[in-house]
């Protein structure tokens, strides 16, 4: 009579082993498909540093992944600059260009957003769709009247058609992930503030600019690293070689004597990757709060 009970505890037994299996092989499923998702995704990367570490004529015939002959005289080579023009120079211009654009469109778009998220005024709404609708606007349909505007005040071949738009808050993606993101601030912040006796400016630079760091922080980051991997625009308004970028520096190191030195352009595109992966290490954090917290707020 006591034996009757053993058979469920086994059947049990046995199913709670039975889920434990298929749990522990769901798990493996999902980290190796992980795993291989992550080595198609960093396949490109370790192409290019093999790459860089190859001569010219292993580049073209070889399909390798692992360099038959390890050299290192390509990065020496894109070290020496390109067209008469050391890299420090393409590496100063690169940063001029990324840092000033950074800054005038973190300011110019948290402006902005502050007045469509907090302030009331007339035709607030339809500014604000109207500006919203310039995100479905290719930027390859403004090229040419820009180009003919800033052609008029002789700004081609400088910094300023690069620059100047940035402070003017022309970025909608932006302004609107600013405007998402102080919309859900609490409302009672600017009652707060109104009643110390603060103004809309003094309340923006005192309570809803430093609350509003994550969405700084990720306009930041996107800002560096689109205006830093940049081609076109920078391609169209710097003629000289002395005011190129690095993008624009590598396409140099083609054709720019008789053949193609394949081998220092890898090697230089090395070079121009890293200031975007650390840029990226030290803000990560924040930049992943930005993006989890902007969008969560009302109207």
């Amino acid at each position: 009579m006591s034996a009757a009970p053993a058979a469920p505890a086994a059947t049990a037994v046995g199913a709670s082993r039975a889920g434990r299996s298929r749990a522990r092989t769901r798990r493996v499923v999902w980290h190796v498909t992980c795993l291989g998702l992550l080595a198609v995704l960093l396949y490109p990367v370790l192409w290019l540093l093999s790459m860089s570490f190859k001569p010219a004529d292993e580049i073209i015939s070889s399909l390798s992944l692992l360099p038959e002959r390890f050299i290192v005289g390509n990065y020496s080579e894109a070290m020496a600059g390109s067209g008469g023009v050391s890299v420090w120079r393409f590496f100063s211009n690169s940063v001029i260009v990324a840092g000033l654009c950074v800054v005038g469109n973190v300011l110019s778009c948290a402006v902005a957003a502050y007045a469509f998220a907090r302030l009331r005024f007339r035709w607030r709404g339809p500014l604000f769709a109207f500006m919203i609708a310039t995100l479905m606007l290719p930027a390859h349909v403004l090229l040419i009247p820009q180009y003919a505007i800033f052609n008029q005040f002789d700004m081609i071949d400088t910094f300023w058609p690069l620059v100047l738009p940035k402070f003017l808050a022309t970025d909608a993606f932006f302004v609107f992930l600013m405007v998402q993101f102080m919309r859900s601030l609490p409302e009672e912040l600017g009652q707060a503030a109104r009643i110390d006796g603060c103004g809309p400016i003094r309340a923006f630079a005192y309570i809803f600019l430093p609350l509003a760091k994550p969405a700084l922080v990720t306009t930041a980051i996107f800002t560096f690293i689109w205006t830093w991997n940049d081609f076109l625009s920078q391609l169209i308004y710097l003629n000289s070689p002395e005011n190129y970028t690095l993008p624009l520096a590598l396409r140099l190191f083609i054709d720019q004597t008789s053949q193609s030195s394949y081998g220092p352009m890898f090697a230089m595109s090395v070079l121009t990757l890293i200031p975007i992966v650390l840029f990226f290490l030290a803000f990560q954090r924040l930049l992943v709060e930005g993006v989890s917290t902007s969008g969560m707020g009302g109207s």
